[in-house]
């Protein structure tokens, strides 16, 4: 049977400010939220967490059925990156539908102007010697993709992987993914995939301070590949996220991810970056890899290539690994044009006005904000992030672990004040934020103020104590 509910069309609404009418979710997000429950899988996420039934959304802002207004600091997982409904990349998006839709692998205009632009959105070193892959639009895809040109460039097996990463939930994106909870369930994963501390100073998984480390996670990493008895064959790749987002929003180290370059170019091996969450000016530069001072061998990029949530992804990389074969990694959905128009259109914006700027002058205000947390609670343990990605992690000042329900009760807090945020780190202790690359500085100031109220009534709820930073 068919539920009827009222969605009358109206104008588009400008939204300035998060509107909550009353106790979420509202009667006809309720029924919307039953319906889903009882015909969706039960891998559905998202609406677990944030009760509400979306009827539109401009800007920073969406809107429920039941007329309340949300701040999204959530922008679809990243994906949002001028947040929703653009007025360029979705007229551009509009047009291209009247004129072609499904491409193939075939060129066409927009296609070839978004290559152009995409190859020039790279460092110029790399301009001259990248060719462009495109895949089964998803991330994970990407990440198949880039394990897939790695194995058959090198003709080796084995793959170096990182813990605390994440790279997708296909088969093999699963398989390089450090999250046991979700690999467990899975026989037949990919074999030949080796583990190794990540540059997670503030966790440190060798157990050292910042200062007696010298960086030794990646000199863990070299011992293994050149002793002897390191028991790691040369593998065909080490993929690595530069700022491990599900895992906690944890920006590598400049020295460890200089010194896995060195390590990788000298001994052969290509060096791929997963940037389906951090690429496309998330971090303050179009790509992460840029503020590290390194050029690896392959690039994975997706979620917010389109700029507007129309699905694309793909893989830039060095001329020598192109020893594909013809049809060796293909996708029936790999030429979705009016993605490539939305993303040719977004790449404009944001050069024209100076996003990237934006997102550093944002990225400082909201640090501001998150820091000040610390004063309220000794339950703060870190805040970090690079760029628009950040986090808050609450963790229990004497145990050291996640505090319990804390991160879970402040997204819940939050979300009943109107701003939609997201968990990740171990046990979902960390409080992460992906606003939307153009978001305004009073945007950043209405979260600050919803985070630091949601933190305090939730250590009150939950009777936890205030006061005293660690």
């Amino acid at each position: 049977m068919t539920a009827t509910i009222d969605t009358p069309v109206s104008a588009p609404r400008v939204y300035s400010a998060p509107v909550i009418t009353g106790p979420l979710p509202g009667p006809r997000s309720a029924e919307l939220l039953d319906r889903q429950a009882g015909r969706e899988s039960n891998s559905r996420s998202y609406p677990r967490k944030l009760p509400m039934a979306i009827r539109r959304g401009k800007g920073s802002y969406v809107e429920d059925l039941d007329g309340n207004v949300f701040l999204d600091f959530l922008s679809g997982a990243g994906v949002l990156s001028l947040g929703h409904n653009h007025p360029e990349p979705l007229a551009a998006a509009h047009r291209q539908l009247d004129e072609f839709v499904h491409g193939l692998d075939f060129p066409t205009p927009v296609k070839d102007e978004f290559t152009d632009l995409t190859i020039g959105m790279l460092p110029e070193p790399m301009r001259e010697r990248t060719r462009i892959h495109f895949c089964g639009p998803t991330g994970a895809n990407a990440v198949d993709a880039a394990l897939k040109l790695c194995k058959t460039a090198t003709g080796r097996e084995e793959i170096i992987t990182f813990q605390g990463g994440f790279h997708g939930a296909t088969l093999a994106a699963l398989s390089v993914t450090g999250l046991v909870e979700q690999k467990e369930p899975v026989r037949g994963r990919m074999p030949g995939v080796h583990f190794f501390p990540y540059s997670n100073c503030h966790n440190c998984p060798l157990g050292l301070k910042r200062d007696n480390c010298q960086v030794n996670c990646a000199a863990f990493l070299e011992k293994a590949l050149t002793d002897v008895n390191g028991g790691v064959t040369l593998p065909a790749a080490v993929i690595m996220e530069l700022v491990q987002g599900e895992g906690g929003v944890i920006p590598a180290e400049v020295e460890f991810v200089q010194r896995i370059r060195e390590v990788t170019r000298r001994l052969g091996i290509p060096l791929i970056v997963d940037e389906v969450q951090s690429g496309c000016g998330r971090t303050g530069t179009w790509f992460a890899f840029e503020q590290y001072g390194i050029e690896p061998d392959v690039v994975c990029a997706s979620k917010a290539l389109s700029g507007m949530g129309l699905p694309a992804s793909v893989i830039l990389y060095d001329e020598k690994l192109d020893v594909w074969k013809p049809g060796a990694h293909s996708g029936t959905f790999r030429g979705n044009q009016p993605a490539f128009a939305a993303g040719v259109a977004t790449m404009k914006v944001v050069k024209r006005e100076r996003v990237l700027e934006n997102v550093r002058a944002r990225a400082d205000q909201l640090m501001v904000h998150l820091q000040g947390l610390r004063e309220l609670t000794p339950y703060v343990a870190d805040v970090r992030g690079l760029g628009l990605m950040t986090g808050v992690e609450l963790t229990d000042p004497q145990t050291g672990l996640p505090a319990d329900g804390l991160a879970k009760r402040v997204q819940w807090e939050a979300v009943s004040r109107g701003l939609i945020i997201e968990l990740g780190g171990r046990d979902d202790c960390v409080v992460r934020m992906l606003p939307p690359l153009n978001c305004s500085a009073r945007e950043i100031d209405q979260a600050g103020r919803i985070i630091r109220e949601s933190l305090t009534a939730a250590l009150a709820a939950l009777g936890l104590p205030t006061g005293g930073a660690r």
